[in-house]
């Protein structure tokens, strides 16, 4: 359900659950510890959500199978705000390539444990696939 602030379109919790593909609890978890609050609530205490707060729980969805801690999602968030601006410091600047460096570095780690996985995926199946001598053996019995 939607409803409209001043000009924006606002987005109960259960849509942007929907959206980007969360639980209601863990977007409740979000706002309860200040990581993302929703833009406003409802005469009845509803959480609405705009555009921006998505697009921070995106961003935030997109750290997740990286194993970034919460602080570090919320130092995240703090710097793209920061390098957002037209005067955005240059520590903010290095601190979002750092960020970036630790994410490359996750990353080429999932890289390596799917391709084990795969491995290991495709072993299995050659090992539940009769061969045909395990066929010919089968006959001869």
């Amino acid at each position: 359900m939607n409803e409209k602030g001043e000009g924006q379109q606002l987005l109960h919790i259960g849509a942007v659950a929907e959206r980007t593909e969360l639980s209601l609890r863990t977007l409740r978890h979000y706002d309860e510890i200040g990581l993302v609050n929703p833009s406003e609530r409802s005469e009845g205490g509803f959480r609405l959500y705009s555009e921006s707060d998505v697009e921070r729980i995106l961003l935030i969805r997109r750290m997740k199978p990286l194993d970034f801690t919460l602080e570090q999602m919320r130092e995240l968030l703090d710097i793209t705000h920061d390098v957002a601006q037209p005067d955005a410091p240059i520590e903010a600047r290095q601190k979002l390539q750092e960020i970036e460096a630790i994410a490359i570095e996750r990353r080429s780690a999932l890289e390596k444990k799917v391709a084990m996985a795969d491995e290991f995926l495709s072993r299995l199946r050659d090992l539940s696939t009769p061969t045909r001598q395990d066929d010919t053996e089968t006959r001869e019995a």
